[in-house]
């Protein structure tokens, strides 16, 4: 089974509650705002900011779009 995408309209970022987007190669979520990464493992997404990324400016470019 895969990340079920329609999740995306439903979670959010537990830091700012922004909307986060689907890095599906890298099995992660973006939020843009904080520049995290949150992990997906085994098709669920870990929302914990202690499991979070900071993302670099190269990284968060391509989603700011």
């Amino acid at each position: 089974m895969a990340f079920n995408i329609a999740l995306l309209d439903i979670i959010a970022c537990p830091l700012c509650k922004g909307r986060l987007k689907l890095d599906k190669p890298n099995q992660q979520l973006i939020c843009t705002f904080d520049r995290l990464a949150y992990p997906v493992k085994q098709d669920i997404p870990v929302l914990l900011s202690s499991e979070s990324r900071e993302l670099s400016l190269q990284e968060i470019e391509p989603w700011l779009s």
